[in-house]
């Protein structure tokens, strides 16, 4: 790494993720009612919300970080770790867990050494358990980016996920 980039890490001050927040801030006007909007915004342009997003949306709108946290995890669709390559979702709803869904989950969580909302080291995949994938009749059903795998079982979960190495 160069001196000049650990330095602008050291410090803070990075002119690229400056222009960044600068194209998502000049869009809203700093009210308390523009959160969740930015964070969208934020979570389109990374991929997830970075903890130095939250300490920069806070400054914006005038609001603590414990409430940016507050509101966004409640909702499912925002995240705070970078996501894998490879997303993989365990679909928990009623249909699933009773074939089998939370088996499958503890599997991927052995297998990957990864726990739901988390992304491995390599960066190579993130967990996320669901309530519903909508594939009841299938169950139960994991998803692996836009690819649906129904009526999985333990063993089929590991040649799955090789196939995606």
């Amino acid at each position: 790494m160069t001196k000049k980039r650990t330095a602008r890490r050291r410090s803070g001050k990075d002119p690229a993720r400056d222009k960044h927040f600068a194209r998502i801030f000049s869009e809203f006007r700093g009210e308390e009612g523009d959160l969740i909007p930015i964070l969208q915004k934020t979570q389109e342009r990374f991929g997830f919300i970075p903890r130095e997003a939250v300490r920069r949306i806070a400054r914006f709108l005038k609001i603590s970080e414990n409430q940016i946290y507050g509101v966004a995890s409640f909702y499912s669709q925002f995240r705070f770790t970078a996501p894998g390559r490879n997303s993989i979702k365990v679909c928990l709803g009623t249909a699933c867990h009773v074939r089998g869904g939370q088996i499958l989950c503890d599997a991927v969580e052995r297998e990957l050494d990864l726990k739901p909302g988390g992304t491995t080291e390599d960066r190579r995949y993130d967990l996320e358990r669901v309530a519903c994938l909508g594939c009841c009749a299938l169950a139960p059903v994991v998803q692996v980016n836009a690819d649906i795998h129904s009526r999985m079982t333990v063993i089929r979960l590991k040649e799955t996920l090789d196939k995606y190495e």
